[in-house]
């Protein structure tokens, strides 16, 4: 089994991702958070420099629906040496889809179409694509699966929920299972792997998975492993864990400016890690309500001194 870190906005930064790769791994490749500007941003800039994603496998992800800005932004990351890129139409965002980008580009399948034929002529770096299985109902997937068909697409990784879904309710395997059928390109399954448990009767685990779907031999996990960072290693070290927290804090304190954007950071990542820790809660809301560095640190420090990890 192959495992991919999917990008999260805002999380899976270059700090976080140099940071897990230190201390876990188990990882086949890195997926960056989207890039959305023709001209890069600095942010984004940063995010992809070789120097900040040294001996990792990391895959660029780009959101537009212009041909001509995803081309020019693919020529500025070949300008960095990768050999490929990835195509978001999968995020479920409602500012995202009202602009008919990510997964928002599926309603209109006859401009995806004309996208594809552009940037699949021109692009100078192969190209995979993140997917979801339609908008608002199963049937768009069949549609979609014959148009995925017509491009050598690098790799297709789905996701396979509706956009109206967002995260909530149960995968619908059957449409990965169609994709297996029909397309001959390499396949990677993204949604609700939470742990690495063979049972097949435990929702969420690698054991439901392939139960249902023996075909998978790549995957990619987001808050699986923001919830529990060693699900792919199987180290539940609190000792691990804190050496990484610790390092993602000390690398934000570096590259951003005063205490406020640090802490936002670190708030979201607890918003997912806390699952870990039984009985927090009294903890989490001193996290939340910090607004100095030192605050937080003290708060941090009582979840992990005084609440079991599980």
């Amino acid at each position: 089994m192959k495992y991919y870190l999917a990008p999260m906005e805002g999380i899976t930064t270059y700090n976080f991702r140099r940071a897990y790769h230190k201390y876990y791994g188990g990882t086949d490749k890195y997926f960056t958070p989207f890039i959305a500007n023709r001209r890069l941003s600095s942010r984004e800039r940063n995010d992809i420099l070789p120097e900040h994603n040294e001996g990792m496998n990391t895959v660029p992800q780009i959101l537009t629906n212009r041909a001509e800005d995803f081309l020019n932004i693919a020529e500025s990351i070949a300008a960095y040496g990768y050999k490929t890129v990835n195509l978001n139409l999968g995020c479920p965002s409602g500012t995202v889809v009202a602009r008919k980008r990510g997964a928002g580009f599926l309603s209109v399948p006859d401009e995806l179409e004309r996208f594809l034929d552009e940037i699949f002529e021109k692009c100078p770096l192969k190209i995979s694509i993140k997917t979801r299985i339609g908008l608002e109902d199963i049937s768009e997937w069949n549609r979609l699966l014959a148009l995925y068909a017509k491009y050598p697409v690098d790799e297709l990784i789905i996701h396979p929920r509706l956009q109206k879904e967002g995260y909530g309710g149960q995968v619908h395997p059957d449409a990965f299972r169609s994709a297996v059928c029909q397309l001959k390109m390499p396949l990677c399954y993204n949604g609700d792997l939470l742990c690495t448990s063979l049972s097949a009767t435990e929702y969420g685990s690698l054991g439901w998975l392939t139960s249902r779907l023996p075909d998978v031999d790549t995957v990619m996990v987001g808050r699986g492993i923001l919830r529990q960072p060693g699900m792919l290693t199987g180290d539940s070290s609190l000792t691990t864990l804190k050496a990484f927290h610790d390092e993602i804090l000390e690398g934000y304190i570096k590259i951003m400016s005063g205490d406020t954007n640090t802490l936002y950071k670190m708030k979201d990542l607890w918003t997912f890690m806390s699952s870990g820790f039984a009985g927090c809660e009294k903890h989490l809301k001193k996290i939340r309500k910090a607004e100095s560095i030192s605050e937080y640190q003290i708060a941090v420090a009582a979840v992990f001194r005084g609440c079991p990890y599980v």
